[in-house]
């Protein structure tokens, strides 16, 4: 049979009270009664029951990060700053994909549930505000990069709307008037904002909103090529879209050249998220930068602070890092051909 901590007090002639503090790492143990307990675990061979221990402790030092989708370069990104700023401090991350099905998140979610995890950050979510409000009372949770509306627990995230916002700016500066927005549906939060600040910098430069030039599907990358084909077959077709993601873009790009269209000449075509694709496309992809590693540092510093106090005392603040908008090859000036 294992030996047991009790076979190691045994041993070294110590209480299980001073074998479990050495086993904590206690700053209240003598150096030699540290010596004498790892001698008796080294000899014995035991190994602590660390999940045991972490239950009765209500504390894992692991916290659960659930993605959409694990073959997005953006969302693995953000979750390489989440280990770079937790790992050092103690704390392990382990990845899920719910593969944006609820049925599976909720599963995933019992990990939190059944304080496998001590937290949770989520990529994006099916939960809805009420729900993630009354979760949060209970358990440490955190969102990322896609917020909910009405939801008050800790969220971080750029600022879709003014990112938008400066990004259709930067396409009108380039001498633009016909910008067409292809973006998800209602449900995602983020394409919401950015829809606004699309709009909010067309009317501030006088421009027309025109709902033929407003594509709204999902972030499947087969809506980047359904958007742009509705977009272009409007009587005035833009001369420049708008996309709420480089995926959604990149789909774009495919399609106008399959149309005989050279993406920067005939059409410019831009972004959002600045996704290592794209500066591997050929043209290069204009997009806005979302700050990936910034984005997972201040998620899981803020929620680590969290753990372990009490609901009233939690930051459930929501806070947004720097965006930057960035042109490539794929947006140029709009030169008349009329």
């Amino acid at each position: 049979m294992s030996a047991t901590i009790k076979d190691v007090a045994n041993e070294c002639g110590l209480s299980v009270a001073t074998v479990s503090r050495v086993l904590n790492n206690s700053a209240n143990v003598s150096e030699d009664s540290a010596r004498r307990v790892n001698e008796a675990i080294e000899k014995l061979g035991y190994s602590p029951n660390f999940l045991g221990r972490n239950l009765r402790k209500r504390e894992t030092n692991v916290i659960l990060v659930i993605m959409p989708t694990s073959e997005h370069s953006f969302y693995m990104k953000i979750v390489a700053g989440i280990q770079a700023y937790a790992q050092p401090r103690g704390y392990d991350i382990i990845c899920a994909s719910s593969n944006s099905t609820s049925e599976i998140e909720v599963r995933q979610m019992n990990m939190l549930f059944n304080r496998t995890v001590d937290g949770v950050i989520l990529l994006g979510t099916s939960y809805d505000a009420e729900t993630l409000n009354r979760l949060s009372k209970t358990y440490d949770i955190a969102l990322c990069c896609e917020g909910v509306d009405g939801a008050e627990l800790l969220t971080v995230v750029v600022d879709d709307e003014q990112a938008a916002y400066d990004a259709v700016r930067e396409l009108i500066r380039l001498g633009h008037r016909r910008i067409g927005f292809l973006g998800a549906n209602d449900r995602a939060v983020s394409s919401n904002f950015r829809r606004k600040g699309y709009i909010r910098a067309l009317k501030e430069s006088g421009i027309e909103v025109r709902n033929d030039l407003i594509y709204k599907g999902n972030f499947e990358y087969e809506h980047g090529a359904l958007g742009f084909d509705k977009l272009m077959s409007a009587a005035e077709p833009p001369t420049a879209i708008f996309c709420v993601s480089d995926l959604l873009a990149i789909a774009a790009i495919h399609r106008a050249v399959d149309r005989g269209l050279r993406v920067g000449d005939d059409i410019s075509i831009m972004g959002f998220d600045n996704i290592t694709m794209c500066e591997m496309m050929l043209p290069t992809v204009s997009t806005v930068e979302q700050p990936c590693s910034k984005l997972g540092e201040m998620v899981v510093r803020k929620l680590m602070s969290n753990i372990g106090l009490p609901a009233a005392s939690k930051d459930n603040g929501f806070y947004t890092v720097p965006h930057r908008v960035i042109i490539r090859e794929s947006v140029k000036p709009y030169k008349n051909r009329t």
